[in-house]
């Protein structure tokens, strides 16, 4: 019998991390706590103390799939299940190869910090835009290469099912909603980017050739 009980759990605990993730990810929060205590401490530990949130917020949900009983679905014999497993792999290589291209330390949040200890000014001056890379076949590598991963495994549970299809919306709202922040940074740099290179899957695009 499906764990139905399970499974909403499951759903739950993604909605509440998605609003919590999304919520802090704005503007709002952000002014409020320069209004707080003041701006330079906000551009200087916002970022750190929010990923460190997501990791909090995630966890409840990682412990449910392990200690809720749950309902196996399908487990994939040899040797399809090594071809899963390869391609597992090569998810998380263009996992690692994405997050390379990206200014690693600026993404985590540590590089602002340790911009706040030394005196440096804050906020720092802007990323520049990444179009090179697992990024000129993709718009949102990172994302598309960890569906990859979730979505490859050669077992699959109903838990893990409802786990893999909620993540799978997040993160699909989730590209949408950052689309809008990094248009609103990069303006039509970011627009004529979005043109040319496809959004989560990379697909090949035909220019259409004028007669």
């Amino acid at each position: 019998m499906v764990p139905w009980k399970n499974v909403l759990l499951i759903a739950l605990s993604l909605v509440g991390f998605g609003v919590i993730h999304s919520v802090t990810a704005g503007l709002r929060p952000r002014r409020l706590l320069s209004n707080w205590v003041g701006e330079r401490v906000v551009e200087g530990f916002y970022r750190l103390v929010y990923n460190l949130l997501a990791v909090i917020t995630l966890s409840p949900t990682l412990a449910l799939l392990v200690l809720l009983t749950d309902m196996s679905l399908y487990s994939v014999r040899l040797p399809l299940s090594l071809a899963l497993l390869a391609l597992q792999a090569a998810g998380l290589l263009g996992l690692a190869v994405s997050l390379l291209a990206t200014d690693f330390l600026d993404f985590i949040g540590v590089r602002q910090v340790m911009a706040f200890f030394s005196g440096a000014e804050l906020p720092l001056p802007p990323v520049p835009m990444q179009t090179r890379g697992m990024y000129a076949v993709t718009r949102h590598p990172l994302y598309f290469f960890s569906l990859v991963v979730l979505w490859a495994s050669p077992t699959m549970s109903v838990n893990y099912l409802a786990f893999v299809i909620g993540a799978t919306l997040y993160m699909a709202l989730g590209s949408l909603i950052e689309e809008r922040r990094l248009e609103r940074m990069y303006g039509d740099s970011y627009r004529h980017y979005r043109q040319r290179v496809p959004w989560l899957i990379p697909m090949p695009r035909f220019s259409r050739s004028e007669n």
